[in-house]
């Protein structure tokens, strides 16, 4: 299939990728900008599984993949402009790491029949598949997380957080203000008082708000930040002497570069997660034979290992699954993006499975349908050791508050088909 090349360079193409690709998976990336540090990473992991998987497996069921990034600098424009530049190169899939660009490209895909893929991030009742049709975002998405945050605490309190006092401290954007109605519901089913405290991007002068936090004096801080935000955030905790034990981020607010640059300060913090930590896998080895050693490695392979280029491995992990279901339903190698989303819509990755692949006890099991394109969910604590410069796993893979959650996903996703004219399907 020849491609758009001029088109993609003009978009911001990294790198030209080759005249022929028999499956295509952009990666809308950023590695400039304000969040260029987090983005690089991800796009690092994303890129090296689908060259894992074309250097030691020869491709996805005999086809190999081509992975075109296009630099979006976390800037919605030039997001929608990526995907406007590489939707007609037969591209299979995005996703783009940024819930500002997932809301533009939602009716955009729905539209061009294109899926969308957007683990953790973008618009949290996408998990409705009878309305969002084109989008998934399993493992876990944004009320899932605030939901486990929340049962962990009530499993520290002797499962009472009644007159206990929890405080939001969010990006002042679509994604931090996605957690809002489900710890306002979780507030009042248990009893806890809950404060709400944005920040502006990029986040790095946050004094005020810490003061306000010293002053309330909250139990707990539940943080959903992003970039410099997050490791401004840490700092200014520690500098009021808030118990770094009680601070607990969202995943998007769990990566090294979020603690490194507080040091020891940062001793005790504490993350959601939906994936493993570290390298103490067995697709790590081979990455290393097929990817590192010969010189393979995005970027050169700097990152290999961080918590973000994990997730991006993940993601680049759990859409080759769905390829392959995808082809397995189709009876064919080459397949177009209708047949990947009746891929994902059949996808099951079970714990043997994830053993397989080289990840045991990586993720929890994802199992998607028609209607349920969230899978199910569960995500899990880990916590940071400024001596080790490592996280550490605390808890094991936990259910979210699914009598909180789903009618949120049903009144969320209603009010969505109903402003966009949509009919939703019948699963």
């Amino acid at each position: 299939m020849k491609m758009k090349l001029t088109a993609l360079v003009a978009a911001g193409m990294m790198a030209a990728a080759p005249a022929m690709a028999d499956l295509i998976v952009p990666n809308l990336s950023y590695r400039t900008g304000a969040y260029g540090a987090n983005g690089t990473q991800y796009a690092d992991g994303f890129n090296d599984y689908f060259t894992l998987l074309n250097e030691r497996d020869g491709g996805i069921g005999g086809e190999m993949v081509q992975v075109p990034e296009c630099e979006t600098a976390y800037n919605t424009e030039k997001g929608v402009e990526c995907y406007e530049a590489t939707k007609d190169t037969g591209a299979l899939i995005y996703n783009p790491l940024s819930t500002g660009i997932t809301y533009q490209l939602i009716p955009k895909v729905s539209v061009d029949k294109k899926v969308l893929y957007t683990p953790g991030y973008g618009r949290t009742s996408a998990k409705n598949g009878k309305v969002f049709e084109w989008v998934f975002n399993a493992p876990a998405n944004y009320w899932d997380g605030a939901s486990v945050a929340v049962k962990y605490l009530l499993d520290e309190n002797g499962g009472d957080l009644n007159g206990k006092k929890i405080a939001l401290v969010y990006h002042n954007s679509a994604y931090g203000k996605e957690p809002i109605r489900t710890l306002q519901g979780l507030a009042e089913k248990h009893g806890f008082t809950l404060s709400e405290i944005p920040i502006d991007a990029p986040g790095q002068e946050q004094k005020s708000q810490w003061l306000q936090i010293r002053r309330d004096q909250p139990d707990y801080v539940i943080m959903y930040g992003w970039g410099v935000m997050n490791q401004a955030a840490i700092q200014e905790a520690s500098n009021i002497r808030f118990p770094m034990e009680n601070f607990i981020g969202i995943w998007w607010s769990g990566s090294e570069v979020d603690v490194t640059p507080v040091g020891a300060k940062a001793d005790g913090y504490k993350a959601l997660t939906f994936h493993g930590v570290g390298m103490d896998y067995p697709v790590y080895d081979d990455l290393q034979e097929f990817v590192i050693e010969p010189g393979n490695a995005s970027q050169g392979g700097e990152h290999v290992g961080s918590v973000l280029y994990s997730r991006g491995l993940y993601a680049a992990l759990v859409i080759s699954e769905a390829i392959r279901k995808a082809q397995d339903i189709a009876g064919a190698s080459q397949i177009d993006a209708e047949q990947l989303r009746n891929g994902f819509e059949q996808l099951e990755i079970t714990p043997e499975r994830l053993t397989e692949l080289g990840l045991p006890d990586f993720g929890p099991e994802i199992k998607m349908s028609c209607d349920n394109h969230g899978g199910s969910g569960m995500a899990r604590l880990q916590q940071w050791d400024a001596e080790a410069k490592a996280w550490n796993l605390i808890t094991e893979f936990t259910e979210p508050d699914q009598e909180i959650i789903a009618p949120l996903i049903a009144e969320d996703s209603e009010a969505y088909a109903k402003e966009s004219g949509i009919t939703p399907r019948d699963c």
